[in-house]
């Protein structure tokens, strides 16, 4: 990703908790996981 970019985000506890679990699961960093998810979210909408 040479394009990419830092922010700060906010997240609730529970969310964090599960987004580690999630990260885990799936062999990728908890930022790989937030880009994953995202991108997944994207592409549902593309196809809307």
């Amino acid at each position: 990703m040479n394009n990419a970019v830092q922010f700060k985000l906010v997240i609730p506890a529970d969310v964090k908790e599960w987004l580690a679990m999630q990260a885990v699961k799936n062999i990728r960093s908890q930022g790989g996981e937030i880009v994953a998810i995202l991108r997944q979210h994207m592409a549902q909408e593309a196809e809307a």
